[in-house]
């Protein structure tokens, strides 16, 4: 193993803040073209996400505060006396951006939670706050790291799905954080699904790895059930958009599929998500508002003006049932087969 695989590096930033505001990786261009956009107003940074600009439920959340800050600069600038009124409207456009990653809904809570204390000028507090929660999900996705890659001790080959890398994230990763450490302890095979349809496996997810020189095998998501029986896979490990109370999980399409056919070839199951992620006011999975996308992402060209016979149903995510997951590692610990007394075991604990 070369020294760089060994380090398993962690380069790839897709959120980073400069003085003139937020520039966001535009992930619908990889791995063709790696393009940095920059955003200045609250609007932009809602279009960037609803738009998959950027994606994945901790960077949606970080980037919706960071859309806080901006806000608050542009509403302060027009009126100083009652920024806090006003900004209220950009808070809902931020929250509108993508109904399903709870993580938007927590970042955008701890953002209003700090109006309250500020005199003066808002921009500096928010700033701080919203720097403190993109540093935070980066810490605590090294932790989650070392605690799932802990787990993998003695797997040979992990299958992993969808994005749940340094780019669905602050860095480091969650899912992907957990195998890069694992990578770093001799974990020797990953395959990655291509997630359709937007082909975040097969876009994003080998071109991170490639970025950071960890060598990944590309899979069909209709070859899941083939490799899964084949033995080479020890682990599927996963991430989350949002975790009820009861422990069930809310992650891109394919997952619960995935979840199924795991349980029947004796595969384990992982779900890697930080504690925000969990939703304690939803009671089951069943709760979950489930975001479709236009038809016209799904369906061929050839088909998308025929008003006819010919129609697409685009559900972004699906719901895995708590008793087809194994382990559930946060940066606050790992809980074996979660359910709703792991989950309020895990809440309490301290942060």
């Amino acid at each position: 193993m070369n020294n760089r695989l060994a380090q398993s590096n962690d380069s790839v930033r897709a959120l980073s803040w400069t003085p003139a505001g937020l520039s966001i990786l535009d992930q619908r261009l990889l791995p063709g073209e790696v393009r940095f956009e920059l955003f200045e107003r609250a609007e932009g940074v809602a279009e960037a996400i609803r738009s998959m600009r950027v994606r994945g439920a901790p960077a949606i959340g970080i980037a919706a505060a960071f859309g806080v800050v901006l806000a608050a600069r542009h509403r302060y600038a027009r009126n100083p006396e009652h920024w806090r009124r006003e900004i209220m409207q950009d808070l809902q456009t931020l929250a509108g951006s993508r109904p399903t990653a709870v993580n938007l809904f927590w970042a955008l809570e701890r953002m209003r939670q700090a109006f309250g204390e500020i005199q003066g000028e808002p921009e500096p507090v928010l700033l701080e706050r919203a720097k403190a929660i993109h540093e935070a999900d980066i810490e605590g996705n090294k932790i989650m790291g070392e605690l799932g890659s802990d787990i993998l001790a003695d797997a040979r080959g992990v299958l992993t799905h969808c994005n749940t890398g340094s780019l669905a994230t602050g860095g480091y990763g969650t899912a992907l954080g957990v195998i890069r450490s694992a990578v770093r302890k001799g974990l020797e095979r990953i395959f990655a699904t291509e997630t359709r349809p937007w082909n975040q496996g097969a876009r994003l997810t080998l071109w991170e790895l490639q970025q950071d020189g960890i060598p990944a095998t590309l899979i069909a998501d209709s070859c899941a059930a083939t490799i899964l029986k084949s033995g080479r896979v020890q682990w599927v490990i996963v991430g989350a958009d949002r975790i009820a109370a009861n422990g069930d999980v809310a992650n891109k399409i394919g997952t619960y599929s995935l979840a199924v056919l795991a349980r029947y070839h004796k595969v384990r199951f992982m779900v890697v998500a930080p504690v925000s992620t969990i939703d304690p006011a939803l009671a089951d999975g069943g709760g979950i508002r489930i975001e479709e996308r236009e038809r016209s992402e799904l369906l061929p060209r050839c088909f998308r003006d025929d008003p006819g016979s010919v129609d697409a149903w685009n559900p972004v995510f699906d719901v895995t049932p708590a008793e087809l997951v194994d382990v559930l590692v946060t940066e606050r610990g790992v809980v074996q087969h979660p359910d709703q007394a792991g989950i309020e075991r895990l809440l309490s604990s301290q942060p």
